[in-house]
């Protein structure tokens, strides 16, 4: 999988909606992500890109002053960005300056993604320390915010088969036990999950077991969520509600998941 030029298509994809979006004269709410406009959104993207930019640009190894990062990469002209935090969403004119901001830096981190080895030593907040991490990480982000923007304008296109595919593994082997790390989540006792692909070949099944998430390909489960590669990633980011997939089993255990593997 290429996962640079997917990074490319699915950021691409967010700026034109982004840019659709901004037509209206006033930036729409973001119904996926509550209390944010479509504004919010690409300032919250485009500051996440150019921090993980300069990560890669400096070769950083250790935790960076993300404070520092974020206003190192404004520019001096920041009239009409919502800026302020804790004041609702932003839902006048979406800024000219901010697309442009946002395109740019995107196009920039494209560019550092093909200029390093995926094995290339930077900091990253998992155990993975390399390059290759971000480029998975950002692809996933960027896919996951271009449907949140498509969204926000009635329509979004589900996320590419291959790129879904890997997020929903990246989901077990990454998300999950960080977000259980920081949020503190409660131990698991030996729930079962298990993850099916309608549209393919693949199924995840998840075993909480103490503080440990275990995967594998088995197809014992306590309860069954079957669906689009998409819609189970989507699932797992909570952008779509579990009655959108096909569920067999124990559905007493939805609400569960999200109690042992936190949002953050």
């Amino acid at each position: 999988m290429d996962r640079v030029s997917l990074f490319a298509r699915e950021a691409s994809a967010f700026q034109a909606a982004a840019r659709e979006a901004a037509k209206s004269g006033s930036a729409p709410p973001v119904p996926s992500c509550p209390g944010w406009s479509m504004s919010d959104l690409v300032l919250h993207l485009g500051a996440v890109q150019r921090g993980v930019d300069v990560i890669i640009r400096d070769r950083l190894v250790g935790f960076p002053d993300r404070s520092a990062l974020a206003a190192a990469e404004l520019p001096p002209d920041t009239a009409g960005w919502p800026l302020s935090s804790g004041q609702g969403p932003s839902l006048g004119p979406i800024p000219e300056s901010l697309l442009d901001w946002f395109a740019e830096g995107a196009a920039r981190l494209e560019t550092r993604f093909r200029d390093h080895a995926p094995d290339a030593p930077v900091w990253t907040w998992s155990e993975e320390q390399t390059v290759g991490f971000w480029v998975r990480m950002q692809t996933i982000e960027a896919a996951v915010h271009r449907w949140d923007a498509e969204n926000a304008l009635g329509a979004a296109s589900p996320i590419p088969g291959e790129l879904a595919v890997d997020a929903v593994a990246q989901t077990f082997q990454v998300m999950a036990p960080v977000r259980r790390a920081w949020q503190q989540a409660p131990a698991g006792a030996g729930e079962r999950y298990l993850f099916r692909r309608t549209d393919g070949p693949e199924l995840w099944t998840v075993r909480f077991d103490g503080e440990h998430v275990r995967l594998s390909g088995g197809d014992d489960f306590d309860v069954e969520l079957a669906g689009t590669a998409s819609d189970l990633m989507l699932f797992l980011w909570q952008r779509i509600p579990a009655d959108a997939l096909d569920v067999q089993g124990d559905k007493s255990l939805l609400d569960r998941y999200f109690v042992l593997v936190p949002p953050i």
